[in-house]
């Protein structure tokens, strides 16, 4: 999954058979710290996301799986969620160990 922030709105006269309704959107990926991370790239909309919100985006079949009605359609990038919060840590406050003991994921 990937950040991104909204930055306008794409319109299209012509829409490939699948996708018409379908908001388009310019979003501009960002990496974990919030700077911007690449050219601006348009994302399908599913989740009515607004210009200026920070969103998690979804790439590749993901992207055309989040489509609400047909799921076999040429989307590559897909808005799936606003984000209303975010708390970044440093990376030294992660451990991927396991722990011995009863934890969720064993």
């Amino acid at each position: 999954m990937l950040f991104g922030r909204v930055k306008g709105t794409a319109v299209c006269t012509l829409k490939y058979p699948g996708t018409e309704g379908l908001k388009l959107l310019i979003v501009q990926p960002l990496d974990k710290n919030l700077k911007p991370r690449g050219t601006l790239q348009v994302a399908a909309d599913v989740v009515d996301a607004g210009v200026g919100d920070l969103c998690v985006m979804v790439r590749s079949r993901e992207a055309a799986l989040a489509m609400p009605d047909i799921k076999f359609v040429p989307i590559d990038l897909a808005l799936i969620g606003v984000v209303d919060e975010l708390a970044v840590r440093p990376d030294s406050d992660f451990s991927l160990v396991m722990l011995r003991g009863v934890n969720r994921f064993s």
